[in-house]
């Protein structure tokens, strides 16, 4: 197998960051999972993907509210 150098954490909007990081928090404060600036090893797999799924849940309704001129 070969190494890549794609980072999966780089951000295809720059400017988004901060909002991104933002959703990140508020989403896992909606779910129960206690997220936490700094380390979060303590938390399950199931944990984290639950926060990102959740995330791209809630992209994926925002952009179909403005696709639909809501």
């Amino acid at each position: 197998m070969t190494s890549s150098n794609n980072n999966t954490n780089r951000h295809s909007v720059p400017e988004a960051r901060a909002a991104m990081e933002q959703m990140k928090y508020e989403v896992a404060n909606e779910i129960g999972v206690p997220l936490k600036q700094g380390y979060n090893g303590d938390l399950t797999s199931a944990q984290n993907g639950y926060v990102g799924g959740y995330m791209v849940k809630k992209m994926i309704e925002a952009q179909q509210r403005q696709m639909a001129g809501k």
